[in-house]
């Protein structure tokens, strides 16, 4: 064996080269972009993040937080970077995405292990091979997988949110704050009230939205829903999900809004800013016409429309081994979100098995399997037993791992379950 082939540099796959060459394994990391573009991306950086730059809360009682101390124990390039270079966001983990996706290409290009190849791969080369293309694979690549898979794939949609300039909020009507005020004020807050909130769920309503052919029956991911679909569910749909006012006091005012909407930090200067749980489908246009009508954002300028883009992952539980190999093609791994994970750090984390289980298995050993009451064995386990028909994209939540015995608050029963997970882990890694 010469070297181990990736293929794709996004988050998975740059965490799978790692992985392998810290091992000692050669690495040939072979990434589209940017010969080959694709509806999301708009650079050539590894590992670039094209819907939200939040990797989720990394806080004990939540199951990110769970898998952000999982992954740290593995020595995770992704979960390094990002601690490396994140913006003020509370308690999530969001991070400055060009600072970070360029991180990470000079972290791979400088490990003297890993080879970059920069161009398409539209069939599978020989074994071992981790393919990694993540939600975007290319329309070539998919078929080739589906005809040696045997099945059709499954696609579900995301959307992404806006981001918008900072130098065109107005700081005299946007106030910085956190729900609660359990942060240090990281977000900026837009208040409406209930004159200001009709007005544009009206116009939200009525907006144009982007329906081509082939999204027409799409099925959108739950945690990436567009803004104007959740709003159909009903006139407050908003005001009890990414609009709700909970905890937070206009200081115009002294009250709770009727809704707000946040924005989150994108880089460490605050040039930049993402419209939090504003995921969207609307036109062009119809964004420019729509956000404006929030209060503080008169004068927005976007630097980057909202999207919604076709993601694909592979029926895992009737295609994939206990390991992440496809059982009619042994010696090729999948890894990332094709795997039917959701979300950046989950899909490091397949990477980050995929990876070793291919060195396991280039050493002759069985492949060594992460316990299912650990986090990141609770989501291989999901992806490659899952009993749902089809299966349906996961995130890292406490529902997958075992519940504590004993009558326990649902606090304490989380950090029992987060201490258990990770006395679990350590002793998998030895």
């Amino acid at each position: 064996m010469n070297f181990v082939r990736v293929i794709g540099g996004g988050l998975a796959g740059a965490e799978a080269a790692f992985q392998l060459a810290r091992r000692g394994l050669r690495v040939r990391l072979l990434e589209a972009r940017p010969q080959t573009p694709t509806p999301a991306h708009t650079s050539a950086h590894l590992a670039e993040l094209v819907c939200s730059n939040s990797l989720g809360s990394n806080a004990v009682g939540t199951g990110k937080g769970v898998l952000f101390a999982e992954m740290q124990a593995c020595d995770s390039l992704i979960e390094r970077l990002a601690r490396a270079h994140a913006v003020p966001a509370g308690k999530a983990v969001a991070v400055d995405r060009e600072r970070f996706a360029q991180a990470v290409t000079e972290a791979i290009e400088a490990e003297p292990n890993i080879e970059l190849i920069r161009r398409e791969v539209e069939a599978l080369p020989d074994a071992p091979v981790i393919v990694a293309t993540g939600p975007l694979t290319t329309d070539n690549l998919a078929r080739e997988l589906a005809r040696i898979a045997g099945t059709d794939h499954l696609h579900f949609y995301d959307a992404t949110s806006p981001i918008v300039d900072g130098a065109s909020i107005d700081r005299t009507i946007v106030f910085s704050a956190d729900r609660r005020g359990e942060g240090e004020g990281d977000y900026l807050n837009c208040p409406l009230d209930k004159d200001e909130y009709d007005a544009f769920y009206r116009a939200l309503m009525n907006a144009e939205l982007v329906t081509p052919h082939e999204f027409e029956d799409a099925r959108v991911f739950e945690g990436c829903m567009p803004i104007e679909q959740i709003a159909r569910r009903g006139v407050d749909t908003l005001r009890f999900g990414p609009m709700r006012p909970v905890g937070l006091t206009d200081p115009r005012t002294d009250r709770r809004p009727y809704a707000v909407v946040q924005l989150r930090r994108e880089d460490v200067a605050g040039d930049a800013w993402n419209l939090v749980g504003f995921q969207t489908r609307m036109t062009f246009a119809a964004q420019r016409e729509v956000l404006r009508l929030l209060p503080g954002l008169a004068g927005l300028r976007l630097l980057r429309y909202g999207v919604i883009h076709r993601n694909t992952y592979l029926d895992g539980p009737r295609v994939l081994d206990a390991s992440l190999a496809l059982r009619n093609k042994p010696g090729v791994r999948v890894a990332g979100q094709i795997t039917g994970v959701e979300g950046y750090l989950e899909s490091a984390a397949m990477g980050l098995l995929a990876a070793r289980f291919t060195a396991d298995e280039l050493a002759g050993r069985a492949p060594s399997l992460p316990p299912a009451d650990t986090m990141i064995g609770a989501l291989l386990h999901y992806v490659t037993t899952s009993e749902r028909q089809p299966i349906e994209p996961m995130n890292a939540n406490f529902g997958l791992l075992p519940s504590p015995e004993g009558k326990m608050g649902r606090a304490a029963r989380k950090e029992a379950m987060h201490a258990a997970a990770i006395r679990a882990l350590r002793e998998w890694l030895g």
